[in-house]
């Protein structure tokens, strides 16, 4: 609104029928309209808002593959993920990893092992309260480009997002974007296994995966996610196969997160679980294991990672330990079996060089 200018001569009637009007046309506002700044002084930089205060409660869990003994879990999808279904529907937010891309198309590639599943996969993790998964790991394109557009094309026929993974370098890097209860969350799917790297990465023209090595299109994303969210997640595909101890690229990548605006880092691959701590005031997690298993593996350890956010940031966590049965589905343990886990996870827990707690 523009406000009339008055000449000095001005009559008092005049300015009192101005300031009637200028009222009245206030009072017409909505709450948060401010009258027009005066041509003074230079504008100062704005602040970030504070996130919102709202708790929210997210829950992570790993790799996950339908295909071998799992494929029998589809004859029953609202049921395939067995007990741990009931904490993944009660949070408000939950994300895994799948492995098998969803074709029945495409070429082997030059790898040893290969994975893929049916489009029933996405009603199990529908079921399941699964809001989003990570596609960006070393078997998504297992069949090629065309296995990947495959995946891509089912999940968008099934209303079930993914991340990590695009029709081009654009895509696969962009963030996941959802708001829950009032608190925005942005997610940015990378894999940092060295197989077919270069092969798979996207580009202007290619589809492929979100790529941890380049670290100017990892670090633009996790900015591009920090400037429209109340908290980024980082969720990674990392680490050595059958170490239980993150290895020195996921400690340096974990910082450069960090310092790049991440306010979770986490992540799936060893095979085996690793622990969790704080960098800074960035919560890690390097590693959450198998959760949803197609065969043996280097370890039937698995779990649940629940994480309560507020103010933007980690306010406690919970990490239910479970093992995976015979049929491949991931089942909460107790006793003596449950104290077994938590000792691999505290000898775990000594190789991370995170601090236990946020530091300032």
């Amino acid at each position: 609104m523009t406000r009339p200018r008055l000449g000095r001569a001005a009559r008092p009637l005049a300015c009192l029928a101005l300031l009637s009007a200028l009222a009245a046309c206030a009072a017409r506002q909505p709450a948060s309209w401010h009258p027009p700044a005066g041509p003074a002084e230079p504008a100062a930089t704005a602040s970030p808002a504070p996130a919102p205060a709202e708790e929210i409660t997210l829950a992570f869990a790993g790799d996950v593959h339908f295909t071998g003994r799992t494929l029998a879990l589809l004859k029953n999808p609202d049921t395939a993920f067995g007990p741990y279904a009931e904490q993944l529907r009660a949070a408000d937010f939950a994300m895994v990893n799948m492995e098998t891309p969803i074709t029945d198309r495409g070429s082997e590639q030059p790898k040893e092992f290969h994975f893929r599943g049916p489009k029933e996969s996405y009603a199990a993790i529908k079921a399941a309260g699964i809001d989003l998964v990570s596609i960006a790991n070393n078997h998504t394109l297992d069949y090629g480009q065309i296995g990947l557009l495959d995946t891509l094309d089912s999940a968008k026929e099934a209303g079930q997002p993914v991340v990590g993974a695009g029709h081009d370098t654009e895509e696969a890097y962009a963030p996941y974007l959802t708001t829950v209860k009032g608190v925005r969350l942005a997610i940015v799917g990378m894999s940092q296994v060295h197989d077919l790297k270069e092969q798979w990465k996207p580009t202007a023209t290619r589809p492929g995966i979100a790529m941890a090595f380049d670290k100017n299109l990892a670090v633009a994303a996790v900015k591009k996610a920090r400037a429209q969210a109340d908290v980024v997640i980082v969720f990674m595909h990392w680490g050595t196969e059958g170490q239980s101890c993150p290895n020195g690229e996921q400690k340096t990548f974990a910082k450069l997160m960090a310092d790049s605006g991440a306010d979770l880092v986490l992540g799936t691959h060893a095979h085996v679980l690793l622990a969790d701590g704080f960098l800074g005031d960035t919560y890690v997690h390097y590693g959450l294991g198998n959760f949803l298993w197609y065969s043996v593996s280097k370890s039937t350890d698995t779990g649940l990672l629940t994480v309560v956010i507020k103010n933007g940031k980690v306010k406690s966590r919970v990490f239910t330990p479970g093992t995976v049965s015979n049929n491949g589905q991931p089942v909460p343990v107790t006793g003596n079996a449950l104290k077994a886990v938590q000792q691999r996870l505290d000898q775990a827990a000594r190789c991370t060089g995170l601090a236990p707690s946020p530091q300032a």
